[in-house]
């Protein structure tokens, strides 16, 4: 994989919409760290550990009219001193079946370099729409 950090974040964080958007789990779970961390945006719900946050997008996948989510990323900056980058967007949810945006807002991820990818270590979102 890529050496700069931004681009390699942006690559591992297209695949990561495209696992959402394919419902793929298998995908998902080598883009978590093991104690990921995510903060929902409405509620600050926190869904703590890989394991918790598969079984929810699990759950998510299986509803009738799934809400599939996209985040794009705006800024990514990487620490000159550790393997870490924080990275900030926008995310928007959409229905599956009509593609109509159903909630949107900002959000910041921390990442983290494990061997030689980028790994998610903490999300947390902010619902704005």
């Amino acid at each position: 994989m890529t050496t700069c950090p931004d681009l390699a974040i942006r690559l591992r964080r297209a695949d990561f919409n495209r696992a959402l958007a394919e419902t793929d789990l298998t995908a998902i779970g080598p883009l978590l760290a093991q104690n990921a961390i995510l903060v929902t945006g409405s509620d600050s719900a926190v869904i703590a550990g890989r394991k918790a946050q598969l079984q929810a997008w699990k759950r998510e996948f299986s509803a009738p009219d799934r809400t599939i989510y996209t985040r794009t990323p705006e800024t990514i900056l990487a620490s000159s001193v550790e393997p870490i980058a924080m990275e900030h967007g926008h995310w928007q949810g959409a229905s599956a079946l009509s593609g109509e945006t159903l909630a949107a807002g900002s959000y910041s991820a921390k990442w983290r370099k494990a061997g030689s990818d980028w790994i998610i270590e903490a999300e947390i979102y902010l619902t704005l729409a």
